[in-house]
């Protein structure tokens, strides 16, 4: 009689994190670079009352006879599916067509996001909203492809051909982000490539876990991210201008709203029945 009580109790709690998690991927419907999760659940231990036996002396075997004890939240799983564009026309607004994380420093903490709102500070530090430093490669060899280590993203006033700085050559006019992820400096005239863009990826993205201002932060799961820059390896490309909005699908969290507000009514029925089945139990010694 206990079983289906506790039974109960377990249909409640998980359908209250499937509430949980839908309502949170709702109020996250309009949020830049935002993932929506999903709720996956499984049965708990099964109490075995009769175990199974194979067939002997004429007669045919038995399959084991089991009452489960319950429902239990499997995991809550991360849907990093592409979200549509939304165009701004803001140079500094970038958006990952295809895999890939912008990679963002703060303090001694990195962290990878999928929102591209980005802007220069007051110093020409490329920024995110909340103060994270975009990191990039700073330094290219002839070719002009990356070398070095990445580092923060700033944007100089003056560039200077032949080491003087006392007496820079020219002042900086005009920039531009390319789909490379490159940003390249106008110097009065003269191009000069100041960064390219970081981008991580990571062979389990779902295993990352999420800490805050629509940003992930690597775990033993995910595994380690692995750096370069757009178009290498599974990287995606970046279009300026443009910033990823959320992937939520309103429709089908609307419908997990009625499934989980279902399940979690059907919990508490059983609750009721058994606590119904157990007064008349009581009531039997009256």
């Amino acid at each position: 009689m206990l079983r289906s009580l506790f039974a109960g109790i377990s249909g409640l709690r998980v359908n209250q994190v499937m509430l949980d998690v839908t309502g949170n991927n709702i109020a996250n419907a309009n949020t830049i670079g935002f993932k929506s999760s999903t709720t996956v659940f499984q049965d708990t231990l099964s109490q075995m009352l009769t175990g199974a036996s194979a067939g002997s002396n004429g007669l045919g075997g038995r399959n084991p006879i089991q009452v489960g004890l319950g429902v239990q939240v499997a995991a809550t799983s991360t849907n990093f599916g592409q979200g549509s564009a939304q165009m701004t026309g803001r140079s500094t607004d970038l958006m990952i067509q295809g895999d890939g994380m912008f990679v963002l420093a703060k303090g001694n903490q990195e962290v990878y996001t999928r929102a591209g709102d980005f802007t220069f500070d007051e110093t020409g530090m490329l920024v995110a909203p909340d103060g994270g430093r975009v990191q990039g490669f700073t330094t290219f060899d002839a070719a002009g492809a990356h070398t070095g280590t990445a580092g923060d993203i700033k944007l100089p006033q003056t560039w200077d051909d032949d080491g003087n700085p006392a007496t820079p050559d020219l002042k900086l006019t005009s920039y531009t982000i390319g789909a490379d992820g490159k940003v390249t400096g106008n110097f009065e005239g003269k191009q000069h490539d100041i960064a390219q863009i970081e981008l991580a990826d990571f062979d389990n993205p779902m295993g990352l876990a999420k800490v805050g201002d629509t940003s992930f932060a690597a775990t033993a799961s995910s595994g380690k991210p692995s750096y370069g820059v757009s178009g290498e390896g599974r990287r995606g490309s970046l279009m300026g201008g443009a910033l990823e909005m959320s992937n939520v699908d309103l429709a089908a969290e609307f419908t997990n709203l009625i499934l989980a507000q279902r399940g979690f009514q059907a919990s508490s029925r059983v609750i009721t029945t058994s606590d119904q089945v157990l007064e008349d139990l009581v009531n039997i010694k009256r």
